[in-house]
């Protein structure tokens, strides 16, 4: 049977096809997801229906995460809103997309810590984006997945549980490898606008917001939202400590791999 010869992502939105034409991606061309998708596969410990809330929540986080980390230009982001867009960690004052990025983006902006620097076990203010990038597709080659293990509220305001897992099958930070899973869990909430409203609505989907007088689906997650707002609650010592449960190594180097654990690399 002939097929398009598109290649696409059963997860991740925006990552391929002629909207993806003229995308400036960190590293030359859009990542490939083949690796940590089997992983996301064999690991996941829910699996939900098709066209569910979870669903789609799971793969518009996906699909944020593969932007984040992977598209350089504000510009090309589809499912975010750049010019309102902010970000927050554990409660500290949002930030934007700027500021994010002169954090060092990425694992940096997920890492933030107020421990005295020599207490750092990964010091996010000693590295790039780049040298974040090597640090952790090191550690994890076969990449980090995320599934959502639970939404508590479909938009405007999602807000949902998850669960990362990969592999620590290299070095990190000057710490063998150990095979050993490691497992980050935490909270997000995920503020969204939709961009079209669509003419037909199901009572017994709808949700009503007094601000706007507009009915929205409460199941309505898909290409057509952008989101405005993040907010992630995590504990970053959950991950760095299974990060370096490994034997000391001496002179030990790292390199770079292919794969992306926190977007390259998610499920």
């Amino acid at each position: 049977m002939a097929t398009s010869g598109v290649r696409e992502d059963k997860y991740r939105t925006f990552l391929y096809g002629e909207g993806e034409k003229n995308t400036k991606w960190r590293y030359g061309s859009p990542p490939n997801y083949d690796d940590v998708n089997k992983l996301f596969e064999e690991g996941r410990t829910k699996v939900w229906p098709s066209g569910s809330l979870e669903e789609k929540v799971q793969n518009l986080v996906k699909t944020w995460e593969m932007e984040m980390f992977h598209k350089t230009c504000f510009d090309d982001y589809k499912s975010v809103d750049p010019k309102n867009y902010t970000f927050s960690l554990n409660g500290r004052k949002p930030i934007t997309l700027e500021e994010k990025r002169k954090l060092g983006g990425g694992y940096n902006s997920f890492l933030q810590t107020t421990l005295p620097e020599k207490f750092r076990a990964y010091n996010p203010a000693e590295e790039t984006v780049d040298s974040a990038q090597v640090a952790f597709t090191t550690a994890f080659p076969r990449g980090f997945a995320l599934e959502v293990l639970q939404v508590y509220s479909g938009p405007p305001v999602i807000v949902y549980k998850f669960r990362h897992w990969g592999y620590m099958e290299g070095p990190f930070k000057g710490h063998a490898a150990t095979g050993e899973i490691v497992e980050l869990y935490g909270m997000s909430i995920f503020e969204v606008h939709l961009t079209l409203i669509l003419a037909v609505f199901f009572i017994h989907f709808l949700v009503f917001l007094p601000e706007t007088s507009l009915f929205f689906p409460a199941n309505q997650v898909d290409e057509h939202m952008k989101v405005v707002k993040v907010e992630f609650f995590i504990d970053r010592g959950e991950l760095l400590g299974g990060l370096m449960k490994g034997a000391t190594l001496d002179g030990s180097t790292a390199e770079a791999a292919s794969t992306c654990p926190f977007l390259g690399g998610t499920g």
